[in-house]
C-alpha cells in the first residue's frame, strides 16, 4: 500500500536577519501610532484592541523610509514564496498591494479571516514579547470534512485541522492570501508589534 499527499498548503517562514533594522522598525511603528489619530479612532470604533493602520493609512512606504525598506527587503521573500508556490507569472512580478501596522494590546486578539483579492499574503512579527500570541491556521478543507472524525493529537503537522504559527521578532510569515488564519489572544503584558501586507499579481 502506498499513500500520497496531494493539494499542499504552503507557509513561508523567513527572517529579516537584522536586529538594528527591526529595533528601527519597532520605533516607526509607535511613531505611527502616535500621530495616525484616524487609526487609533478607527480601532476604537471597531473594538481593534491596540491600533491598526489597516484604514487610515495607504501610503506607509512613501511616509516612512523605514518602511519603504522593509518593502524592499520582503521583494526577495515573496519572489522566493512565489517559485516554491509553483506560480506560472508569465514573467512578471507579484506587486504590494497594501500594507499596514499592528500593535495589539495585551488581550488582543483578530478573529479567523482571509485576504480577498490578493495572492501572497504575511506578516512581518516587530516586537514579539513572550506569550504574546501564535498565528493559527486552519485546514481550508474543514467546512467540506462533514462527519469526518476528528484528528489524533500525536497526527502530523500536514494531517492537523489547525497549525499554530509561533513567530519572534523578525519572522516573516507569508501564504496563500485564501488561507483562513487569526491572531491568537495576547497574553503577555506589553503589545505585540507586526506589519501585514498583501500582494497582488
Amino acid at each position: 500500500m502506498t499513500t500520497r499527499s496531494l493539494f499542499a498548503t504552503r507557509l513561508y517562514e523567513g527572517t529579516l536577519d537584522d536586529p538594528d533594522f527591526v529595533a528601527e522598525l519597532d520605533h516607526g511603528c509607535r511613531s505611527l501610532a502616535e500621530d495616525d489619530r484616524a487609526g487609533r479612532a478607527w480601532s476604537k470604533a471597531h473594538g481593534y484592541r491596540g491600533y491598526t493602520s489597516y484604514a487610515s493609512l495607504d501610503d506607509l512606504p512613501q511616509r516612512d523610509p523605514v518602511i519603504g525598506e522593509l518593502v524592499r527587503r520582503l521583494g526577495k521573500h515573496v519572489a522566493a514564496f512565489a517559485d516554491d508556490c509553483a506560480f506560472d507569472l508569465g514573467g512578471r512580478k507579484l506587486k504590494l498591494d497594501s500594507l499596514w501596522v499592528n500593535i495589539l494590546k495585551p488581550g488582543g486578539t483578530h478573529s479567523g479571516h482571509i485576504h480577498p483579492h490578493s495572492v501572497v499574503s504575511g506578516t512581518v512579527y516587530v516586537a514579539v514579547p513572550p506569550g504574546s500570541g501564535a498565528l493559527k491556521f486552519e485546514d481550508p478543507r474543514l467546512a467540506m470534512m462533514m462527519a469526518a472524525p476528528t484528528r489524533r493529537d500525536d497526527a502530523p503537522e500536514d494531517l492537523r485541522s489547525f497549525v499554530y504559527a509561533e513567530p519572534v521578532a523578525g519572522s516573516v510569515l507569508l501564504w496563500e492570501s485564501w488561507l483562513r488564519h487569526e491572531v491568537m489572544p495576547n497574553a503577555a503584558k506589553e503589545e505585540r508589534i507586526s506589519v501585514s501586507f498583501n500582494y497582488r499579481w
